[in-house]
């Protein structure tokens, strides 16, 4: 589905990747709603927007919040008549902690988030889409979801349920008008990793990292550029390709390798 002249709402719009995902779509000529949590990052998107603003409209909404959400409907109809296209990017990362440390709080947010959040945005839009003549899905999975990271398991146990709930929508619609693409970054220069802990254990060996990786709005490109050509799986930088590939030839080793490398960030807890 191309963006242009489409009315595309974006979860996590506020910050990061979202953001960029927002002002790649209003560049493309899409209108777009962008859902964040934060009020003041939403607003600060919108002045990024620039002479395109007039095609963003901001909602503050909790999307962990299923009532709020369901009524996101109607007011983004009410504003730009009809809807053609979500992207669930909205998602956390958990502490940086093993599963027997990490709180029944802490999963349970991470998984109402990254899980709850996307199936409350599908199950309140997709009649919708379904009435359109060309609608569009797009969920942001992640690199964890088909690869295990200690310290992240439970973060990676909710975007494989993103993964398999996508491929799922998928196949139940694939006679219809609504196309679905589930994605899978892996490591993107975003403020993700501060709301872990993770960037300040690190220290500089983080810095000279982040220079490596994809900036969010190279990644963002990509995402928009799978959704236009109607991919059924889009992998995000280039981290992301070579572990999809060693994973599917060696899963242990895959595991193996990416456990030997955040054993130490674990053992220094």
């Amino acid at each position: 589905m191309k963006a242009q002249n489409k009315v595309i709402v974006v979860t996590g719009g506020g910050s990061g990747m979202g953001r960029e995902l927002v002002l790649n779509l209003l560049a493309k000529g899409a209108k777009v709603a962008a859902i964040d949590i934060n009020e003041n990052s939403l607003q600060e998107t919108a002045k990024l927007a620039g002479s395109n603003a007039a095609s963003l409209s901001v909602f503050v909404t909790d999307i962990t919040d299923r009532s709020a959400v369901e009524g996101l409907l109607e007011k983004v109809t009410g504003k730009f008549g009809h809807v053609d296209g979500i992207i669930n990017n909205a998602g956390i990362i958990q502490p940086f902690i093993k599963v027997n440390d990490l709180s029944y709080e802490a999963i349970e947010r991470v998984m109402n988030i990254n899980f709850y959040g996307t199936l409350y945005l599908i199950k309140t839009f997709l009649p919708h889409l379904l009435t359109r003549p060309e609608a569009h899905i797009v969920d942001i999975s992640s690199m964890g979801g088909f690869l295990p990271v200690p310290g992240q398991t439970i973060y990676g146990a909710s975007k494989a349920a993103v993964k398999l709930l996508t491929e799922g929508l998928h196949s139940e619609l694939t006679n219809t008008n609504v196309k679905v693409t589930v994605v899978f970054p892996g490591g993107v220069r975003t403020n993700i990793m501060s709301n872990s802990g993770l960037a300040d254990r690190m220290g500089s060996s983080s810095a000279k990292g982040a220079q490596k990786i994809l900036s969010a709005d190279k990644a963002a490109a990509i995402i928009i550029e799978g959704m236009e050509q109607n991919r059924y799986r889009v992998l995000v930088g280039k981290d992301a390709k070579m572990m999809d590939l060693l994973y599917r030839l060696n899963p242990a080793y895959a595991a193996g390798l990416i456990a030997k490398k955040m054993g130490t960030l674990l053992s220094s807890k």
